[in-house]
């Protein structure tokens, strides 16, 4: 039997930062509970409940309803082994001492270490280029570099083996990458390509990949069916670039296996069309969105997330129970133009709402006990504060 591949993550330097190491320490929800957030503070059962800087981080619903460990053990447990890991080390930089000798096909400019033989480590170096990658390496960072080219046959020695490729925080652009280069990767996994100057994706042939993040570009096409045939593939971010809904039309029909998309800060007038049934989290928000299609959640039967805050929603754009779909867990529509709150489903746990058009008169009118059985009346009450 093979033994369980692994990755050598290093862990982050300050106790704060090194969380996303153990990714079920994400900030749990603020109640099992429904609760609706309108501003930023309000009583509710003689209880004040403040609004957080953003909604919590997702779980899914079979993360929140399982126990199989106390839930204050396994904190407790992250945090000391986290502590204990991220004592002495930094992820942007780690001298050679702390990486250990260096394997000797390794790159002059790069660390290898042989306790971690397939990783090579060009971090932080001030490279001008991409280092030629010797055989046997499978992960490759190349982060906070000053990188703006990578030439043809710098990965012919890794074409079928490399799986993780780190380009973030570089000033690669898309006429600056050679032919067989990226496009002869067949066995990526992990391609990260954030904090560069690209204004189309880059896309390895390979089908094995899983995680895609080119955040913080320039990106204003995406191609459909440059995707096609990405089936392992599970998560997408793309937030803060310039795609429009035009520009990503089509664009993610083919991953049959995604489970998160993010295309916030961008420059959106709908929803993507076209994105898998599997999709479990879709973030949207900061775009020019004014509605939501009828039927666009009945298209997406598992998803429990749905950030829309930032936008131009408008009551005329919601349809009758657009939102009212089952498997939501929370729906974000903050900071938009609604007057009205809409029609959700009574499984809903967080409703964010703050900084909307809806006035005073309207909660009055509208018989909230009965469209949010979750509401008193006395908590509607206590909601009274004019634009909320």
């Amino acid at each position: 039997m093979q033994p369980a591949k692994t990755s050598p993550l290093r862990p982050i330097a300050f106790f704060h930062h090194c969380f996303p190491i153990f990714p079920f320490l994400s900030p749990p929800p603020l109640s099992v509970f429904p609760s609706v957030f309108f501003s930023r503070d309000f009583q509710l059962l003689n209880t004040t409940l403040f609004l957080p800087t953003g909604p919590p981080a997702p779980r899914t619903r079979r993360e929140r309803s399982t126990g199989a460990m106390c839930p204050l053990r396994v904190p407790l447990l992250a945090a000391l082994i986290s502590l204990a890991l991220c004592q002495y080390y930094d992820y942007d930089y780690q001298p050679a001492s702390i990486l250990g000798p260096s394997g000797p096909n390794c790159n002059q400019d790069c660390d290898c270490p042989i306790s971690f033989p397939s990783a090579m480590y060009c971090d932080s170096r001030k490279l001008k280029a991409v280092p030629v990658v010797p055989s046997g390496i499978k992960y490759l960072y190349l982060q906070n570099n000053q990188i703006d080219a990578i030439k043809a046959g710098v990965f012919d020695n890794v074409t079928d083996t490399l799986r993780w490729l780190i380009l973030d925080n570089n000033q690669i652009t898309n006429d600056k990458i050679e032919k067989g280069t990226i496009d002869k990767l067949t066995a990526l996994e992990k391609l990260f390509f954030s904090f560069n100057n690209l204004t189309e994706p880059v896309i390895p042939p390979s089908k094995s990949l899983d995680e895609l993040k080119m955040m913080h570009n320039m990106l204003s096409k995406f191609p459909g069916g440059l995707l096609s045939d990405k089936e392992n593939l599970t998560s997408i971010n793309l937030q803060f670039n310039q795609l429009t809904s035009d520009a990503i039309a089509g664009a993610f029909t083919g991953p049959k296996k995604l489970f998160s998309l993010d295309v916030s800060h961008n420059k959106l007038k709908k929803l993507p069309a076209g994105v898998p049934s599997t999709l479990v989290i879709l973030y949207a928000d900061y775009n020019d969105i004014a509605g939501v299609a009828a039927g666009y959640l009945g298209k997406l039967p598992g998803l429990q997330y749905l950030r829309l805050s930032h936008n131009k929603l408008e009551d005329s754009g919601i349809p009758a129970g657009v939102f009212n779909a089952t498997s939501l867990v929370e729906l974000d529509l903050s900071f938009n133009k609604l007057q009205s709150i809409p029609e959700i489903n009574e499984k809903l746990e967080h409703l964010y709402l703050q900084a909307n058009e809806i006035n005073s008169e309207w909660l009055v009118s509208c018989n909230c006990c009965t469209t949010f059985p979750f509401l008193s009346s006395a908590t509607t009450m206590d909601m009274l504060s004019g634009h909320l």
